[in-house]
């Protein structure tokens, strides 16, 4: 038994020895881990101490930087604090002297307006005295020498305005001759137009007066069938070997002329064939009217044309106006309105168009009452021309007035186309008449003594008295005598009006 119980005590023996010298070990790392624990401490301590007094330092060092930094701004804000309060003083002494300076300038201006008022007293005694003094030597008073005044003054604004009149008017006449001459001459230099007029043919010769007789016809049967189909009179007198036809419808009066003419060539003649020629001679005249027209249409440069527009355009042909085609005219207004029309930038094709249709009326003025630009324009307006068209063919004439630059182009093409040398003829009654009323016009007006018409009523010489008109009066008396003459008189081109005061002082030597 005490065998079996020696390893069991061996075993606890040993359990305690290692027991022991575990703690015994354990013991001594614990003394070692507290020495070194305390050694830690110490040195942390001391580590947080130097820490402690490096931050007390820098913290110090800041605080003495920021109170040095301070003290140099509030030094530097004293500074200007002060520089502020001197310029503050400054100027407060600059207004104490301004105030004072400010106070005797309202002291002298004060006593200055106390004189001025007793100046002005004694100015308006004074002037009242001097009234009175002048009105006594003058035998006038006030208000009569304040009419005069005002007349005086009335005869100089109107001398002045006379003046500028003048010189304005002879400024924008020499600038628009100018231009216009410029713009008209190179117009009519550029078409080349003929300037031989085509007059529609009345008279007809005939071989011998035999054929008068045969024209008769029995108890004037042939003159009759003749004027009956032809609507045209023949008239038949003495004249030696002519025949004079008459009507008021030129195409008519062609389609007879040619009737008779091929009835007098073939020698037969009887109602029947003057029948027949008729037609025949009517078949060719609207042929002729056709091409004429299609032929004006085509040298205008005018295209889309209504057909029956055209046609009367043809028959224009045979129209004539104081002796010149009206076609050729109207295509010689086509033409110069045309290129003026380019030269001043305007509507070319516009003014060509209305240009070539501007006397279509006279076409059919014979059937229809009316001026012939009215009658044209309601024929154009028929047919769809286009409106501006419409109103530079009512406008050419001036019963309507121009708004638009076409039309106005349009009315100076046609005094132009008029009034060249040779293109119209007028009979020397109604030349006559119009020198006349052009004399009665200026004569009419206070102070003219003579009037005498020049260069075939293309310009007046107007004398007047030179008491009774004086030069500014002579430059309104010539634009009131050129407006009337435009408000009462009718006439291709322009009139010129001058009016000359002449003063002549005469003596003699004994």
């Amino acid at each position: 038994m005490e065998a079996a119980l020696l390893p069991a005590i061996c075993i606890i023996v040993g359990f305690a020895a290692g027991f022991l010298t575990n703690r015994l070990v354990v013991s001594a790392k614990t003394n070692r881990a507290a020495a070194d624990a305390e050694l830690l401490a110490k040195t942390a301590k001391t580590e947080a101490e130097n820490v402690k007094r490096e931050a007390l330092l820098e913290a110090k060092d800041k605080i003495l930087k920021m109170k040095q930094d301070e003290a140099v701004e509030a030094k530097q804000r004293r500074k200007e604090i002060s520089a502020l309060e001197n310029r503050l003083a400054q100027r407060e002494e600059t207004i104490d002297r301004r105030a004072e300076t400010l106070d005797k300038r309202e002291h002298q201006i004060s006593s200055a307006q106390g004189q001025v008022k007793a100046r002005e007293v004694e100015l308006s005694s004074a002037m009242d005295e001097a009234l009175i003094k002048l009105e006594r030597i003058a035998n006038m008073t006030t208000d009569e020498a304040k009419n005069e005044l005002l007349a005086s003054i009335a005869d100089d604004v109107k001398r002045e305005a006379a003046t500028i009149i003048r010189d304005a008017e002879t400024y924008a006449k020499e600038e628009a001759d100018k231009r216009a001459r410029n713009i008209v001459s190179l117009a009519i230099q550029r078409i080349a137009a003929d300037h031989t007029s085509e007059n529609t043919v009345s008279v007809v010769k005939i071989p011998s007066d035999d054929m008068k007789g045969r024209l008769i016809g029995r108890e004037g049967r042939n003159i009759r069938a003749f004027e009956q189909i032809t609507g045209i009179n023949l008239i038949i007198d003495d004249t030696p070997e002519t025949i004079v036809l008459s009507g008021f419808d030129p195409v008519r009066r062609e389609i007879g002329r040619i009737t008779l003419d091929t009835l007098i060539t073939d020698g037969r003649i009887h109602p029947a064939r003057i029948e027949e020629m008729f037609k025949k001679a009517t078949k060719l005249i609207n042929e002729e009217i056709q091409r004429a027209g299609e032929q004006a249409s085509f040298d205008a440069g005018v295209h889309n044309l209504h057909p029956e527009i055209i046609r009367t355009l043809g028959r224009l042909r045979y129209r004539t106006s104081y002796g010149q085609n009206v076609l050729r005219h109207s295509l010689e207004v086509s033409w110069l309105a045309g290129l003026m029309a380019e030269e001043l930038g305007a509507d070319v094709a516009l003014a060509k168009r209305a240009g070539l249709l501007h006397d279509l009326g006279k076409a059919i003025d014979h059937e229809i009452e009316g001026p012939h630009a009215s009658i044209g324009a309601d024929l154009a307006r028929r047919f769809g021309e286009p409106q501006p068209v419409l109103h530079a063919i009512e406008a050419h004439h001036g019963e309507v007035e121009p708004t638009t630059v076409e039309a106005v182009l349009v009315m100076a093409a046609d005094a132009i186309s008029a009034a060249r040398p040779g293109a119209r003829r007028e009979t020397l009654e109604t030349y006559i008449k119009r020198l006349e009323k052009l004399e009665a016009v200026a004569n009419a007006h206070k102070g003219v003594e003579k009037t005498f018409a020049m260069q075939a009523g293309r310009e007046i010489r107007v004398m007047v008295e030179p008491e009774a008109v004086s030069d500014a009066d002579a430059v309104v008396l010539a634009r009131d005598i050129a407006k009337e003459i435009e408000a009462e008189l009718e006439y291709p081109g322009q009139i010129k009006v001058l009016v000359l005061r002449e003063s002549r002082a005469v003596d003699y030597a004994k």
